[in-house]
């Protein structure tokens, strides 16, 4: 589904909204806490009493900045926008309790933030915070992302449980975290790499803006069963965090192009281009 700008950042709106219902409608009220930068806001938000949107956009503007640097405007747009709505919303809307189960509200509180983070990657953004990290280190190095993600959450959830002296809020952070993932998996990939076969006749051009991502391609010459025509086949490796600006490449470049992207288990060899 082609969107113009506006319809984007309506998207991105609706991402950010998402994010701040299930903080401030299922975690807060609970004493539960989300992961990523989020959950660093959230504790802050603890120890001073003060809402949580201020630290949130707070702790992402560094890394707004250097995405800006190192990845380009329209991905950071994007990303403000749905970090900026978060914050509002976070500020504005009240900690509704909806529930008085802490599984329950780990559960819709995981889900609801997933939902948003999921839908901003989708179309190109993300949540801020360590989406745009890892965007940046994916192109540079082929790093354990899952691994400093997991590193950075484990933080989050042993802060809470010591902060708040009650380790069940800390374990039930734990299973919305693990929602959380599994319905961005869901809605966008659940691989951090995927493999683009790209079948077109405008293979200088998508190869050009394959190359600026920067990914490598490889080119191999194919001919259609039915219309026997012969055509260029691209084939290109690239992170989750990139699979909306590929889409958007390759449908710029070539709208006719067919694309069949596949989930990739690993990668063995040079991943990133030097």
């Amino acid at each position: 589904m082609r969107l113009n700008i506006a319809g984007l950042l309506l998207l991105m709106f609706a991402s950010g909204a998402a994010i701040a219902g299930g903080i401030q409608w299922f975690l807060l009220p609970e004493n539960l806490s989300s992961g990523g930068l989020s959950g660093l806001a959230i504790l802050i938000g603890y120890w001073t009493g003060y809402k949580v949107g201020l630290f949130y956009f707070a702790l992402n503007v560094p890394i707004l900045v250097w995405g800006w640097l190192a990845l380009g405007r329209r991905f950071i747009l994007l990303s403000m926008a749905t970090v900026v709505s978060a914050s509002v919303f976070m500020q504005i809307l009240p900690a509704a309790d909806l529930t008085a189960e802490p599984l329950l509200a780990s559960i819709f509180g995981g889900v609801l933030i997933g939902a948003g983070t999921a839908i901003a990657l989708r179309y190109g953004g993300s949540s801020g915070g360590f989406d745009i990290v890892a965007t940046i280190i994916s192109r540079r190095r082929d790093l354990p992302i899952g691994l400093l993600i997991f590193l950075l959450n484990l933080g989050v959830v042993a802060g809470l449980g010591f902060m708040k002296r009650n380790w069940d809020a800390a374990l039930y952070s734990m299973l919305s975290m693990y929602l959380t993932g599994k319905v961005i998996d869901m809605i966008h990939t659940p691989h951090r790499k995927v493999t683009a076969f790209i079948v077109t006749n405008q293979t200088e051009k998508i190869a050009a803006r394959l190359l600026h991502m920067p990914r490598g391609v490889t080119i191999m010459k194919t001919r259609g069963a039915f219309t026997n025509q012969t055509h260029d086949l691209l084939m290109t490796v690239a992170t989750r965090y990139e699979l909306a600006e590929l889409r958007k490449a390759v449908r710029e470049a070539d709208p006719k192009a067919f694309v069949n992207i596949v989930q990739t288990v690993d990668v063995i060899g040079e991943f990133r281009r030097k």
